[in-house]
């Protein structure tokens, strides 16, 4: 089951490999790759915590509050962007072992769709954070968008994690 812990072994400095689509929706998109830095802080004694990662090739740095329910056993991960400082909606779910998957709900801007009035219109999708391969000097996250409730995924961005040297 998931306890308060689950994150005890993000915290600290990190080297990441990341890799994403150039398209969020499309399975046959081409995909990028570029490093990133990133530190990650326990609040509430290790039931909370706090993270930033700098990724010079996009010109962003990004910012995760994740938050453990004890009520229900779950945490939420809420992520931000230094692009639009807002608060997206979060992902919630839990760790069985050293895996966890974590589901929410989100409009991806489509930069292709207009509304009659020009604006852009988003898109709903389901988002799925996946954490796994957990250990004190690596970790894998991926994120996967689904446009028909979860039915299909479409991995467009994993980053792997690898403890920076002291």
């Amino acid at each position: 089951m998931s306890s308060p812990h689950d994150f005890d072994f993000f915290h600290g400095e990190w080297q990441v490999a990341n890799r994403r689509r150039t398209d969020f929706l499309d399975p046959d998109s081409d995909w990028e790759e570029f490093p990133a830095t990133h530190w990650c802080r326990p609040l509430f004694d290790g039931a909370a915590n706090i993270d930033e990662i700098d990724m010079p090739h996009l010109g962003a740095k990004g910012l995760t509050l994740r938050l453990y329910d004890t009520e229900r056993e779950e945490w939420s991960l809420s992520w931000s962007s230094s692009r639009t400082g807002k608060l997206f909606p979060p992902v919630v779910g839990r760790f069985d072992g050293d895996r966890g998957e974590f589901y929410g709900d989100d409009t991806l801007p489509h930069s292709r769709l207009r509304s009659s009035g020009g604006a852009p219109i988003g898109k709903d999708v389901r988002v799925r954070y996946v954490w796994s391969g957990v250990s004190p000097a690596a970790a894998r996250w991926e994120q996967a968008f689904s446009t028909d409730g979860g039915a299909s995924w479409v991995t467009n961005w994993t980053m792997d994690f690898t403890r920076r040297a002291s």
